[in-house]
């Protein structure tokens, strides 16, 4: 897939002449930075990059292109990240899908997703939003999951693919309450919208981005409740799973990464203005605003992080049967 290109930042700031090489080793950066995206442009992988990006090009100094690079689970993108000059002038967006599920979905990966990367900083995580159509007669998780006992295999829910955090929610559930739903996998997140607006699926456990939180608002799509430990500002009103009696953990979430081989001083830098990007209140209030919660965490806690979410999935992949190829 083409990758979309936008530019997001301020104008480049002018750097002094460089004495000696000592002084060039100790400036960075001196040029514009590429963030790749593994996901198309519009969903909530686009949406806290851009903001993500936007706030760090003020502490850097330089603008920070946003490529869009999707396909195959996020892995093309994300192996574009394993192959880049470590210089730091690359930098990816890490997900739950393409660090911690797809190496138990998939029989062989482009890249080592243990080491061949170097975790920078935690950016946000985004519950998923349980989505049903407006005319579906239920109006709460209890009512839902009565209804859809009823209908046997009858029921699909869709995702944007298999080991996403949306198919993964969706496969919990259904561990959780004995409901026999059928997944239905899509390509992009628009589609599984329209299709479960006109009820050709019946559930999403939809990722929240601007997109969603409008249509859920608009009354174009029922929302029901929100996965994850606790309510989310955008739904304030809605209980979580977990309050409804179904403990769904499973949320999305995405960070910062860079290519193996990165100095430490590159590293160091692009923690500090992640995580003081992440950490503005303005920042967090529209992050909140789209409906995810804005949570900067440094490299050594978002490599554990990493590690933990990955045990976690490891079960629930595997339960669910699923593989890519």
């Amino acid at each position: 897939m083409i990758g979309r290109r936008t530019l997001l930042a301020l104008p480049a700031v002018a750097m002094p002449a460089l004495a000696t090489p000592a002084l060039a080793q100790g400036e960075w950066p001196t040029r514009p930075l590429r963030f790749i995206v593994p996901y198309p442009p519009g969903g909530a992988s686009d949406f806290i990059a851009r903001i993500a990006a936007e706030q760090m090009s003020h502490r850097l100094g330089q603008p920070i292109v946003i490529e869009n690079r999707g396909g195959a689970g996020g892995n093309l993108g994300t192996e574009q990240v394993a192959r880049a000059a470590p210089d730091g002038y690359t930098m990816g967006l890490a997900a739950i899908g393409t660090l911690a599920v797809n190496r138990f979905l998939f029989r062989s990966l482009p890249f080592n997703p243990d080491n061949d990367f170097i975790p920078v900083s935690l950016l946000a995580i985004v519950p998923n939003l349980m989505v049903v159509p407006p005319t579906l007669p239920v109006n709460s998780v209890a009512e839902f999951v009565a209804w859809a006992r009823a209908q046997g295999g009858a029921v699909n829910f869709g995702s944007i693919g298999n080991g996403t955090s949306q198919h993964l929610a969706g496969v919990q559930f259904n561990m959780l309450t004995g409901t026999q739903m059928v997944h239905v996998p899509y390509r992009e997140s628009a589609q599984a919208n329209t299709d479960l607006m006109e009820g050709r699926v019946q559930v999403l456990f939809q990722s929240i981005s601007g997109a969603v939180t409008d249509l859920a608002r608009t009354g174009r799509m029922k929302a029901l409740a929100v996965t994850g430990q606790d309510r989310v500002p955008a739904f304030a009103a809605l209980p979580t799973l977990k309050q409804a009696g179904i403990d769904v953990t499973t949320t999305g979430w995405f960070g910062l990464i860079l290519p193996a081989g990165v100095p430490q001083r590159v590293v160091d830098k692009l923690e500090a203005a992640a995580e003081a990007a992440m950490a503005d209140p303005a920042v967090q209030a529209r992050v909140a605003a789209g409906g995810s919660i804005a949570r900067a965490q440094g490299s050594s806690a978002f490599t554990i992080f990493i590690a933990e979410e990955t045990e976690r999935m490891r079960a629930i992949v595997r339960a669910s049967g699923a593989t890519a190829d």
